[in-house]
């Protein structure tokens, strides 16, 4: 018996019978959630998925201010796409432990509508942010969002220069 063989028998001897694997743990299935919000509430703009996603008392921590609820998601995505119809957002880490999770993530879009007050720059943007989220029974319940806002402005005011 080769070595390989040898290692492959070793944990599946020490691996116990009938235990969640990884994709169905608690940890996974919150991964799973806030990926969901990136790509199609974000990224797409499906606000149908809002109710299935985020808990009814949902509370925002987003630059600009706090949001509340449904109706504060739904504002804020829309408020959001109208500004940047284009915008995505790809995840490049994942990490959860117990009841929260921590995405980094890239976003991009192009600013074609009001943002932050001001008007439309029709500007390409790459945004780095971190987001913290707690989850409680598979949805959202809570969010701090952390863009780097400075080097989105620089990126705005600089192309709006060009």
């Amino acid at each position: 018996m080769n070595r390989r063989t040898l290692f492959v028998l070793l944990v599946a001897a020490m691996t116990p019978i009938g235990c969640a694997g990884p994709r169905d743990s608690v940890e996974a299935r919150n991964i799973d959630v806030v990926r969901l919000q990136h790509s199609e509430i974000w990224s797409k703009g499906n606000l149908d998925l809002i109710d299935e996603v985020y808990a009814r008392d949902f509370i925002g921590h987003f630059p600009g201010g706090t949001v509340t609820g449904h109706a504060g998601v739904l504002a804020r995505v829309t408020a959001h796409r109208l500004a940047f119809p284009d915008w995505t957002e790809e995840v490049e880490d994942a990490i959860a432990e117990g009841d929260r999770v921590v995405t980094r993530f890239t976003s991009r879009g192009t600013n074609s509508g009001q943002f932050l007050g001001q008007p439309p720059t029709n500007n390409r943007v790459e945004v780095s942010e971190v987001c913290i989220y707690k989850l409680t029974d598979g949805k959202i319940v809570e969010q701090w969002v952390f863009p780097d806002m400075l080097g989105m402005q620089k990126q705005l005011a600089r192309q709006d220069e060009e």
